[in-house]
């Protein structure tokens, strides 16, 4: 065998190889997802029992809530809009990995959101380099949060859960992206709305022992523009530090009788200017209400 035959079998090698990791790596990833989904289901009040809270948007619970939001909820709801439970969420985008520099990656994603107890599971594919995909879940479930990471889905390069700040940042990301499923920043399903000015307002939930206050603003036609914490753990390095966190929702489209936003963006506020992360547009909405 030539120098050069050789060189090629053994390319072929580990490529098979690779081929094959990727395929169990994929498999086992799957299950891991399955399973904490189930786990989240099981927070979920069984769909043939009505919730305790309303199960309809009723126009009269806007009465003292101040203007924007009022605005809000006529622009993205219609009178009798069933409550939403769930969604389902496909996302398309890109993700800068470096906190400093310009590194884009591809992905693509399915989120499973439920409303009551408030939980959602993100499912991310980050085309790291071609052929070497990046498995990312990140989610919050029964009161913990969870940011999992690993390239092939094997070998982890991020794995912490638990509660304190990590369970308030998912928490946080669940209730920023209510505007998908806008009826959950209702009144009667549990969320306490606080005047700032014309265009914006606070929003405060409780889920057991976690309270969550976002700053959220409103363009002139009514939908929500962005969503900012005052402060949200981000990871640098090996640290965990406290930086303010904007998301902005643009491109509303009419799905399934509510005004939904497709296109959204989220970004930290660093000492030395905004850093965007994150890009993304919807590619599948599917939502499910109460009885």
């Amino acid at each position: 065998m030539t120098w050069l035959s050789w060189i090629i079998a053994n390319l072929f090698v580990l490529a098979v190889a690779g081929v094959g990791l990727a395929a169990y790596g994929s498999r086992r990833w799957a299950g891991s997802s399955q399973s904490l989904i189930r786990q989240l289901e099981a927070d979920r009040p069984d769909s043939k029992v009505r919730s305790p809270s309303a199960a309809r948007y009723h126009s009269r619970e806007l009465e003292g809530l101040p203007t924007p939001v009022q605005r809000y909820f006529r622009a993205v709801l219609k009178e009798g809009q069933p409550i939403v439970v769930a969604a389902t969420i496909e996302l398309v985008g890109k993700i800068n990995m470096s906190a400093t520099g310009e590194q884009w990656r591809p992905f693509t994603s399915t989120q499973r959101v439920v409303t009551r107890r408030p939980g959602f599971l993100w499912d991310a594919d980050v085309a790291l380099f071609p052929g070497l995909p990046v498995r990312v879940i990140d989610g919050y479930a029964d009161g913990i949060g969870r940011l999992r990471a690993a390239v092939l889905g094997l070998f982890a390069v991020a794995d912490v859960h638990g509660g304190g700040e990590i369970a308030r940042g998912e928490f946080m990301r669940w209730f920023a992206e209510a505007a998908w499923y806008p009826t959950a920043l209702l009144p009667s399903q549990g969320v306490r709305w606080e005047a700032v000015d014309d265009a914006s307002a606070n929003a405060t939930i409780v889920d057991d022992s976690l309270t969550v206050t976002l700053l959220f603003g409103f363009d002139d036609a009514g939908p929500i523009a962005s969503v900012r914490a005052a402060a949200r753990g981000a990871g640098v390095g090996k640290d965990m530090v406290m930086l303010p966190w904007v998301c902005t929702l643009s491109n509303y489209q009419l799905q399934q009788g509510m005004l939904l936003p497709m296109a959204g963006e989220a970004a930290w506020e660093r000492p030395e200017g905004r850093r965007t992360y994150f890009r993304g547009a919807v590619s599948l909405l599917r939502v499910s209400f109460s009885l």
